[in-house]
């Protein structure tokens, strides 16, 4: 019996955390396969270097102190500190003063320290010894077991853990949400790009496969490892991919729907709604200047963005908040609980999606698995996913977006190719079922054998006939 350790540390350590990769992580976890004579699945996690099993991914209802909470609660206020304080430079006089603006820097950091970062380095010797969570239970592994990497592990400690799972026979099974921070370091924290690198550097020498979220994301890290490792050790790994669901896990049903939300729908303006965390590479910009040339056509469509603020959209987010159509035909709301988002998706009239670059898109087929058509940039995993069932706009130009929903809110027509009533996605069970499937599909079929290195070639023999041009063979 083949034994899957499908791991999912930081959603344990963080059951309140609920952005794109972590809910993947739960619904993966709360729908995998029953045991059977072939495979087991156990959900682990790593902590202190030692591996245990998970009993329950939701908290404990205790009446004690969360310190991890609290962690995470201080750790997010000290980056909306640092938000408000980038947006108080650009104004007056800090804007027109170096001396004010020194001042004002030192200031912060004085107030940061002692009531952010003093705070946070506490909890972080508190939380260094803190006894093992009631919620999960030692596991022994076994030779022959395989440690699925499903949850970010690029954040994760345990990789001295792993390290030696592996040389006691454990395999290494990886799973690729996106490569981004690698190609398109500008969308991303420094820190992050940096982190990142390193983690991929790991898992390159490390993972003996890797499946990755989509067809797009699987070739990437092939080319990826190729240049990293080369064609060899390329070839004695595997690559594959699966779909991700599409139900929201609505964990908190019993939650009240957003009033703003609410009151937003109850007017008959049309809503095109954006659903994702605020960041550069999710391209809220473009949103903005093409409704804001639809406004100017006397468009009555209204803008709903939901999504917590993320990293360098300080400027975005300001412009946002002084916006004159803010609470208007322009909505922001940054905390929405998945019984708010299963309400939007409900009511709204279209989905707007204009990134960059991603490895799916889950906000696409959780739109449109409940009816609601969706619009996207023109990018390959968008394809992949929405097919033509799907509407496409230029990314080079905001024109084309605003067309698109003026001519909706013209006609009442979406202008996608094919209707969504034929459209049907993955549940999270299909698509935790589709991991496991992937994976044992992999493991069973042999690799094939290295090939020898070529001879060199002898001095006597004819040189090559080279390219015209050195650029001959570039794309």
């Amino acid at each position: 019996m083949t034994r899957l350790l499908v791991e999912c540390t930081y959603v344990f350590e963080h059951p309140n955390a609920n952005s794109g990769i972590q809910r993947v992580v739960r619904n993966v976890i709360q729908q995998l396969p029953a045991k059977d004579a072939q495979r087991e699945c156990i959900p682990v996690v790593m902590i202190d270097g030692a591996l245990f099993e998970v009993k329950s991914l939701a908290p404990l209802k205790t009446p004690k102190i969360n310190l991890t909470s609290l962690r995470v609660k201080l750790e997010q206020w000290a980056n909306l500190f640092w938000l408000r304080h980038r947006t108080l430079e650009r104004r007056r006089p800090f804007r027109e003063s170096k001396f004010a603006r020194r001042v004002l820097y030192v200031m912060c950091r004085l107030a940061a320290f002692a009531c952010l970062s003093l705070p946070i380095r506490v909890l972080d010797r508190l939380l260094k010894g803190k006894p093992v969570p009631e919620r999960c239970v030692p596991l022994q592994h076994r030779a022959g077991d395989q440690l699925v990497l499903l949850d970010s592990s690029w954040h994760a400690n345990f990789f001295p853990l792993a390290e030696q799972l592996k040389r006691d026979g454990v395999g290494i099974v990886s799973v690729i949400y996106d490569l981004i921070p690698l190609p398109h370091p500008q969308f991303c924290d420094a820190g992050l790009v940096k982190v990142f690198n390193e983690w991929f550097d790991w898992i390159a020498r490390t993972a003996d496969g890797y499946v990755a979220i989509s067809t797009t994301i699987r070739d990437q890290v092939r080319d990826e490892m190729l240049r990293r490792v080369g064609p060899q050790q390329v070839q004695q790994r595997w690559f594959d991919y699966f779909h991700l669901g599409s139900e929201l896990d609505l964990s908190d049903a019993r939650a009240e729907v957003d009033r703003g939300l609410l009151q937003m729908f109850k007017t008959p303006e049309p809503v095109f709604l954006m659903v994702s965390t605020i960041e550069p590479r999710k391209n809220h910009a473009y949103l903005l200047d093409a409704f804001e040339r639809a406004w100017a056509t006397g468009s009555t469509a209204r803008l709903c963005i939901a999504g917590k603020i993320g990293w360098k959209c300080d400027a975005l987010v300001e412009r946002i908040r002084e916006h004159p159509e803010l609470n208007r035909r322009l909505f922001m709301f940054n905390t929405l609980s998945d019984r708010s988002l299963e309400h939007a998706y409900s009511h709204a009239t279209a989905l707007v999606f204009p990134s960059y670059v991603e490895g799916f898109g889950l906000p696409l087929v959780e739109a449109m698995q409940r009816g609601l058509p969706a619009m996207g940039s023109d990018i390959p995993v968008f394809r992949e996913i929405g097919g033509d069932y799907m509407a496409y706009f230029d990314l080079a130009e905001p024109q084309s977006l605003t067309d698109l929903v003026t001519d909706m809110e013209r006609s009442g027509v979406f202008p996608a190719a094919l209707g969504l009533a034929q459209w049907r996605w993955l549940s999270w069970r299909e698509a935790s079922a589709q991991l496991v499937e992937r994976i044992e599909r992999n493991l069973n079929r042999p690799l094939p054998e290295s090939e020898p290195e070529p001879e060199p070639e002898s001095e006597t023999e004819q040189p090559r006939q080279q390219p015209e041009s050195q650029h001959a063979n570039c794309p």
